[in-house]
């Protein structure tokens, strides 16, 4: 079975323009999410898909693969679909450009229930969420699942609502880390979009609204998106003392 590994990379960022190029602490951005995910054990190859021929360039500067897709995507899913539209896999993992502190056993994880069942159309990951600011915090996408770990709903809002603390549930943190089977990643761009998905902004809903199940393991790595200039001098200051 090969499993891909692709990483979508798109030089417009509306709060944090080119930031696949941004320097961590020496390297890009897209050198060190591609270096840390090259490190995942399940990965037979990984490719960064990209619109913008300066990310291209740094890619294959620091001896990666990358490819050319449109720029007329909405999302980084279609940018993968077409890239793997033409690509012998089984299994494509959606790797996002924006984690220079992913851990690659979060790749291995993501990829093992599709391994074990050869029916589950795709999976992604949870982790505990306990801070209460984030929990109310709509840029932290929250997920419920049922007793085997599908996925019930994905929200910006603080899901589950808790009547009273003591009959709360946990909330969980949605990792934004997808596995699907390449069949699938190519039917599941094609479907139109849905009411859910536009109103939370979060397209894995489309999948859950056309009946499609989402495994969701639990894991114990977190990581950390870079969507702000704040975001990325706090992973700076990681990376300093991460490798100081």
């Amino acid at each position: 079975m090969k499993v891909l590994g692709v990483i979508p990379a798109r030089y417009g960022s509306t709060r944090l323009p080119g930031k696949a190029l941004v320097d961590i602490c020496g390297q890009t951005m897209i050198q060190r999410v591609y270096q840390r995910a090259a490190r995942a054990s399940c990965l037979d190859g990984l490719i960064v898909a990209t619109d913008d021929e300066r990310i291209l360039n740094e890619v294959r500067r620091f001896g990666g693969s990358a490819v050319m897709t449109s720029v007329h995507h909405r999302t980084g899913t279609d940018r993968i679909a077409e890239a793997v539209s033409k690509m012998d896999a089984d299994i494509v993992v959606n790797v996002q450009g924006d984690e220079p502190l992913l851990d690659p056993r979060c790749i291995d994880q993501v990829v093992a229930p599709l391994i074990e069942d050869p029916t589950l159309p795709m999976s992604t990951l949870r982790t505990p969420l306990t801070n209460p600011e984030d929990v109310q915090d709509p840029n932290f996408v929250k997920v419920v699942v049922d007793k085997n770990e599908y996925a019930l709903y994905f929200s910006r809002y603080p899901i589950p609502y808790a009547r009273s603390a003591e009959l709360a549930a946990p909330h969980y943190l949605h990792i934004g880390l997808y596995a699907y089977r390449r069949d699938f990643l190519l039917t599941y761009a094609s479907l139109p979009s849905t009411p859910l998905e536009r109103s939370e902004a979060l397209e894995q809903l489309r999948a859950l609204e056309h009946g499609y199940r989402i495994k969701v393991p639990l894991t114990e790595w977190d990581s950390i998106s870079v969507d702000t200039p704040e975001d990325l001098e706090r992973v700076r200051r990681l990376v300093e003392q991460l490798e100081g």
